[in-house]
């Protein structure tokens, strides 16, 4: 009903709130539905899954105090971390996530261990959240074996130092620097006792990289730890801290392992395979707020049932509402995922969801998205 002049402007006025309070409600409703509660562990070897293919664990064995994490569906943090060892020594834990095998736990749909020769490429991409008050690496660790074994120790450990706070350093003795992956290493050589140990050094500290795990296992071969018909059985990323520890954090964590031409095992577009992918990413802003409108393009050659976008908000931003895809995480690392009228992506075939949230400072787009686990390309 239209309102007669005499009552408009306290109309408008009841209308204006009513609506205020009803998109309030809605964006409360939906942010709901955006957050949702971690998982704490604080088993010393209390193990999880998350996006149905990784395993997060807590893995204390160095000390008796507590340890525990709390767990998301795009990574973990460290929310305890109580004890410490000499830093001279082993650390005192690994809280990491995986893909493969670790001590007979084997993540959902892995196809590892795969032959080293028959492995193609192997793209990984892991962001970190790093703390000053403790003495820790943050460490991306490649377990290769001369069997293609789920349990026990490996022979050959590849640990990448993304980076390291404290008077720690790597097993062995330095035997010299090497660029792998586009970036400069310092490699350090050495053995535990139980197994043979090469480590890449970053020179600074590494927030977050995408990069390709056999850059790395070449380097392993080529020094004479391992062998091309040796196996790599899991590939894992975490901290080993010695001296607390608490604030550490996995944000982000995909790992796909490609074997010969076609990519990992399975039917067309599981999420254990090889996606390939483009990503138009359109944004307003405005002071305090933005909307984005995502558009996933699957440039495969074969369907993808079923998806998971994740990429990172730049720091300031959080989303309050979305639509056309379920989202998990409101700020940092999120994971988009597709809803029941979207789920199906055919070769070439399109999907689009947005989402609204507030900002602060300059706005920025995000700077990379990877669909279930491969990295795709902008535009």
């Amino acid at each position: 009903m239209r309102p007669s002049p005499h009552h408009a402007r306290s109309a408008r006025g009841l209308l204006g709130a009513l609506l205020t309070s009803l998109v309030s409600l809605a964006a409360l409703l939906t942010t709901a539905s955006v957050a949702q509660a971690d998982t704490t562990i604080c088993e010393p070897f209390g193990s999880t899954t998350i996006q149905g293919r990784y395993v997060v664990q807590n893995n204390r064995w160095g000390t008796s105090a507590t340890q525990c994490i709390a767990v998301n569906d795009s990574g973990f943090r460290i929310t305890q971390a109580d004890g410490s060892v000499p830093t001279n020594g082993a650390p005192k834990s690994y809280p990491s996530v995986y893909n493969g095998c670790h001590y007979t736990n084997c993540s959902p749909g892995t196809n590892l261990p795969a032959q080293l020769s028959t492995i193609s490429s192997a793209p990984t991409s892991i962001s970190y959240n790093y703390v000053n008050d403790a003495a820790y690496n943050a460490s991306y660790d490649i377990w290769l074996d001369p069997t293609p074994r789920t349990d026990g120790v490996n022979r050959t450990e590849i640990m990448i130092w993304f980076n390291k706070v404290g008077p720690i350093q790597p097993i062995g003795s330095p035997v010299g620097n090497a660029s792998v992956g586009g970036r400069d290493w310092q490699v350090w050589s050495g053995s535990n006792g139980m197994n043979d140990v090469l480590s890449f050094v970053a020179p600074s500290a590494i927030s977050s990289w995408t990069f390709d795990v056999m850059d790395f296992v070449r380097q392993a071969v080529s020094r004479g730890l391992a062998q091309n018909n040796w196996y790599l059985t899991s590939v894992q990323a975490g901290f080993e801290p010695w001296q607390n520890g608490a604030g550490l954090g996995v944000n982000s964590f995909s790992s796909t392992v490609n074997t010969g031409s076609s990519g990992d095992p399975g039917g067309p577009g599981d999420p254990g395979g090889s996606t390939a992918c483009r990503v138009a990413y359109g944004a307003n802003s405005w002071q305090g707020g933005f909307t984005a409108d995502v558009t996933i393009t699957n440039t495969g050659s074969s369907r993808v049932s079923g998806w998971k976008l994740a990429f990172t908000l730049p720091s300031g931003q959080r989303i309050t509402n979305a639509w056309n895809a379920n989202m998990s995480g409101s700020s940092g690392a999120v994971t988009a995922s597709n809803v029941a009228h979207n789920a199906e992506l055919a070769a070439g075939g399109q999907a689009t969801f947005g989402f609204q949230g507030t900002s602060s400072g300059a706005f920025t787009r995000p700077s990379g998205f990877s669909l279930n686990g491969s990295a795709c390309t902008s535009g």
